[in-house]
């Protein structure tokens, strides 16, 4: 799932490629990265969460900056898998294709002026089709701020048409400047926030690459966000067992079923799972428990789904109302617990 920050540059290959001419001129967006933290930073700003939406209700990070990119291995900086391989910003993702449809804003992070837009490029993400024509433009629609001294950032995979800034304009934090989308070189809908300072790739959780696995106390963030090592982020009913296309747009749950339904299926999409978490499954009825299942995970997967059900062996499913819950546990511990309600009658 990559996500690559610069406007017109793939993470560490072909950096400097196909660049609008006036921000190759101001060197803001493009340059090999230096791996140093121990050059002299100007000020830093300090950032607000550059989207409108509840971190860990209707949105979450997906995927935070790889502090070990030297070393051919990948962590965030809380020592977590949450990250590719050369991976320079934070992901806030959506849970599904459906949310994007509705409109998520995008808001400035920190006071500053606008360097670069772009704002012409198709919500069809990365697809065998599409990879090439992505090549030079991963970013999608984008925009690139100055904030002062050196420090820039980027917001990447913006709506097409929903980019409501212009290249000069004096901005200021909590200002929307688009929507999240689903344009560039991505998978999933979400907003790429790369922050840098002359031309040094900045993690905003950990500035300097000291911390201990933790957010450290330098932090460019207001208020930092949580951390938060894997969840659930959707979970439905279904007659048989969905397609992941149908998972990630939204569009698999089945707010109802009939008693005559040939099988029931608790479905949960889930993201940052590591090998050996279990999902465990329970669905109740009019009359009881109906089924119970426990999913060992022999993999760790940014994002994926598991499904349980139960066929019918009976005339009819007893009418009445359905409670199906999932839960995502990791070293006994449990992290997550979604639960979805669903009525069956004789009738649709």
């Amino acid at each position: 799932m990559k996500a690559p920050e610069n406007l017109n540059c793939p993470d560490q290959s072909r950096l400097c490629s196909r660049l609008n001419k006036d921000m190759w001129r101001l060197g803001l967006i493009c340059a090999l990265v230096a791996t140093s933290t121990t050059m002299a930073w100007g000020k830093s700003p300090e950032f607000s969460i550059p989207v409108d939406c509840q971190l860990g209700e209707t949105c979450y990070i997906q995927n935070y900056v790889d502090t070990l990119p030297a070393q051919g291995r990948v962590a965030d900086f809380a020592c977590g898998p949450l990250s590719y391989d050369g991976h320079k910003g934070t992901d806030f993702a959506l849970h599904s294709e459906a949310q994007m449809a509705k409109g998520v804003a995008v808001i400035a992070a920190a006071d500053g002026v606008v360097r670069g837009v772009r704002d012409e490029m198709p919500d069809t993400g990365l697809t065998p089709d599409t990879a090439s024509a992505l090549e030079g433009r991963e970013c999608g629609n984008g925009i690139v701020i100055d904030h002062g001294d050196g420090w820039i950032s980027q917001y990447c995979h913006l709506k097409r048409g929903s980019v409501s800034v212009q290249k000069g304009q004096e901005i200021k934090e909590g200002q929307p400047l688009g929507l999240i989308g689903f344009s560039g070189r991505t998978e999933f809908p979400h907003l790429h926030f790369a922050v840098r300072n002359h031309e040094q790739v900045i993690d905003p959780f950990d500035p300097g690459g000291t911390s201990a696995c933790s957010i450290a106390e330098n932090s460019l963030w207001k208020v930092p966000p949580p951390y938060q090592a894997g969840g659930l982020l959707d979970l439905g009913f279904a007659s048989k067992v969905p397609d992941f296309s149908d998972i990630k747009a939204g569009t698999a749950h089945l707010e109802k079923l009939t008693a005559k339904s040939d099988a029931i299926v608790l479905w949960v999409y889930t993201f940052g799972t590591r090998k050996g978490d279990i999902i465990r499954f329970r669905f109740d009825g009019p009359q009881g428990v109906v089924f119970e299942h426990e999913t060992p995970l022999d993999k760790t997967q940014a994002l994926a789904f598991r499904a349980a059900g139960k066929r019918r062996t009976i005339d009819a499913w007893p009418e009445g109302a359905y409670a199906g819950v999932a839960s995502l546990w990791r070293k006994g511990q449990k992290i997550g617990e979604e639960t979805v309600n669903i009525t069956l009658g004789l009738k649709p």
